[in-house]
This record gives structure tokens, sequence and C-alpha cells, in this order.
């Protein structure tokens, strides 16, 4: 799975006393992240300024809560806090159902498509940890479109994929089960992670290694 930040980066490959290339972790053939304002120049993470707060309307409202409302309500049901891969078969879709739970997806799909579920659904558990943090943008594709943050985000469009796609599928379901809070996540809180092959030397705890990837909070 760290100037004011504006950008945070989800996979960095490497990071000290100056700005290194990053890789994201996602399988064997992984492209390069930037990660130019996440760590300042003695390798530190560095706090962004507190978000905009939620819309007064609706002050308890979660990032997806407008915009997926309808989907949520007439996705199956799905017992909370049952096994992993049974949940995924139940929820597997080719369609998210809203924008928001398709950035969710498309996060998961890009940065994990190729780790274990456990590992794919901790890669959508920090999205989802940052859009609720007031450290990052407010919102699953707000995190996703943020200054420098993933490779695979070009201007203000995400990338096509395939619905017919199972790994597609796959990372629907999983992004679903995150916005659900259906089932919880060896990560708990965290906000960061970098490959298993790097050691960035950030200070910050480690929570947890799952697959290709090391989490930190």
């Amino acid at each position: 799975m760290c100037a004011a930040l504006t950008a945070a980066i989800i996979a960095p490959a490497k990071a000290g006393p100056t700005p290194e290339t990053l890789v994201s972790a996602a399988n064997a053939t992984l492209s390069k992240v930037a990660i130019p304002e996440l760590l300042d120049p003695n390798g530190q993470p560095v706090l962004a300024q507190p978000q905009a707060a939620p819309d007064q309307a609706n002050p308890l409202a979660t990032p997806s809560d407008d915009a997926d409302q309808d989907a949520v309500e007439a996705a199956p049901m799905v017992k909370p806090g049952g096994d992993l891969s049974d949940m995924v078969a139940q929820l597997r879709s080719g369609e998210a159902g809203g924008r928001e739970l398709e950035c969710l997806a498309t996060g998961i799909y890009f940065e994990s498509k190729g780790e274990p579920l456990a590992g794919q659904l901790a890669v959508g558990k920090v999205i989802a940890n940052r859009a609720k943090s007031g450290r990052f943008a407010s919102t699953y594709c707000g995190v996703l479109f943020q200054r420098g943050q993933f490779s695979f985000v070009r201007g203000h469009s995400l990338p096509s994929v395939s619905h017919s796609n199972r790994q597609w599928q796959t990372a629907v379901a999983l992004a679903k089960i995150v916005d659900r809070k259906l089932h919880e996540s060896v990560v708990g809180n965290a906000l960061f992670f970098h490959a298993r092959r790097v050691s960035p030397g950030w200070g910050l705890k480690r929570v947890a290694a799952i697959g290709n990837h090391i989490f930190y909070r």
C-alpha cells in the first residue's frame, strides 16, 4: 500500500533527502509514480492543511452518501463481517453504480489488482481513510485526483477498464465492501503504504504488511 501536503502518494517506492522516482507496486509491470510533495527534504511526512468542512446539510455524510446512495440501496444484501471471498463473489459486478464508487474501484484496481483480496481491501481502506481524515481531499475521487497521486490518473479523467474484466469486477466488489464497511481490514486507520522492496525510512507507525505492500499511519 506520506511544503503543505496537497499531494500525498499511496504507493511510493522510495523516499530520501532528495525527490526520487516512485513506483506503484500493484504487480510486476507497475508504472512509476511521482511523489513531489509527500516528503520534506529530510524525508519526513508533511501534514496537509485541513480540508473544508462536510456538507452542512448533512455533516455526517460519507464521501459517497450523496452520489451513490441509490446504488448502495440497490446492492445485494450482504451480512457484515462474513467471509471476504464470499462477499466479493456476491458483490462482483462490472458496474460500480456511481461516480464515487467507480473512483474507489479504480484506485483498488490500478494499485493492487494483482494482490490477494486482503491486500486489495487494504488499499481501498487507505483511500477511504484519506477521504475521511481531513488531511486529504474529502471524496474518493478527490483523493485520486489530488496532484501527483497516481500514475494512472491523467488530467481530470480516469483510464477506461473493460467492465467484463474479472479483476475489475473484483475491484468493484471490494469498493462496495469498503464503502459500506462490510469487512474490517487489518490496516485500520492507515493513510500510507509503499512497496516491500523499498525502505523509505518514514517516521511513521507501521501497522501491517500484506502482499507487496507495507502500510503505515
